[in-house]
Order: structure tokens, then C-alpha cells, then sequence
């Protein structure tokens, strides 16, 4: 039968602006042996399918530095640590895109690297949205752009978008959807 790790100790490793590194030493239980497990702390963020009324979603472009490549995403943000998720993809859509919605729907959570980071995101979906003015942090960048989910599922399978959390919310999104509309 699986059982928890005991944790035997946990030291800090490092602690920047984004994430922290800790050493946690842990007992398996299932077979008494110690070992060690390191871990990514991360505050956790937000990601948001917003549809405007002609029923494509909006997406942004921006460079990513890990994969030096520039990628097709969903508007997303970092959560600070202890922050609302819901307060957070409002600010992150208005932000990202200059869309503020009348209807911002809870699709749910994942992790999204269990295996050493803790990092969660949360997925909403906007409806009902209203134009305003982007406000991009200092050094970010993005362009705007629309798709239907027909042509988003396309790329998403063609692997033209890569980004995971792209990849769930639309799929979320697209169901909870079509289940709503049954």
C-alpha cells in the first residue's frame, strides 16, 4: 500500500524573486530507506481562456527565455505568494490584454511539474469581455491575437502550441463549453 514520505529534514537552498530551492531529507516509508528529494517552491499562477462575442479566444505571443522561442499562449500570471488566484487572472487578463470580463468561470487546477515544483495553476474562463488599455509590466512584451478552438486544437495537435497551459485551458474551456450548451 502507497504511503506519504515521512519528512525527516528540510533546509533552504535558495530563495530568489520567482521561486525557492529547498533539500527535504525523507524517510520511505514503504521500505524504511532515507533519501533526499529537491524541490521548487513556486507561488503558483493563473491562466485565462477569455472568448470575446465572436467567439475567438485570445492569445498573446511573448518570448520565453527557457526555450528561447517565442510562444502562442493563453494570458497568464504569476501568483504572489499568498495572492487570490481570482484576483490574479483578472489583473493578468487586463494586464496581458486589455480585456475585462463580465463572466470569469473557475475551470480548475493542475500541477505542473509534480515530480520537484509545487508550481499550481488555476484556469478561468472569461466571457462577456470589454476592451480597455493593456497595462504590460516593465520588460514584458506581447503581441495579441484571436482563434477559434477549431484552429487552436489544430495547432495544439499539429504541435504548434507547446505550452501546457495553453494546451489545458483550451481543452477545459472547450468542454466545459459544450457540456454547458447541451
Amino acid at each position: 500500500m502507497l504511503e506519504k514520505e515521512k519528512l525527516v529534514k528540510s533546509e533552504s537552498i535558495f530563495e530568489g524573486r520567482v521561486i525557492r530551492v529547498k533539500l527535504d531529507t525523507v524517510e520511505v516509508v514503504q521500505n524504511g530507506n532515507i533519501t533526499t528529494r529537491e524541490l521548487v517552491e513556486h507561488p503558483g499562477g493563473v491562466a485565462i481562456v477569455a472568448i470575446n462575442d465572436e467567439g475567438k479566444i485570445c492569445l498573446v505571443r511573448q518570448y520565453r527565455r527557457p526555450f528561447d522561442e517565442i510562444m502562442l499562449e493563453i494570458p497568464a500570471g504569476k501568483l504572489e505568494w499568498g495572492e487570490d488566484h481570482r484576483e490574479c487572472g483578472i489583473r493578468e487578463l487586463r494586464e496581458e490584454t486589455g480585456y475585462s470580463a463580465k463572466e470569469f468561470v473557475y475551470l480548475g487546477e493542475f500541477y505542473v511539474t509534480p515530480g520537484f515544483c509545487n508550481e499550481k495553476i488555476h484556469i478561468y474562463l472569461a466571457t462577456e469581455l470589454v476592451l480597455g488599455e493593456k497595462d504590460l509590466d516593465e520588460n514584458e512584451f506581447t503581441e495579441s491575437c484571436e482563434y477559434t478552438f477549431d484552429e487552436l486544437v489544430d495547432m495544439i495537435m499539429n504541435n504548434e502550441i507547446k505550452d501546457a497551459k495553453t494546451v489545458i485551458g483550451i481543452m477545459k474551456a472547450r468542454e466545459y463549453l459544450n457540456r454547458k450548451n447541451k
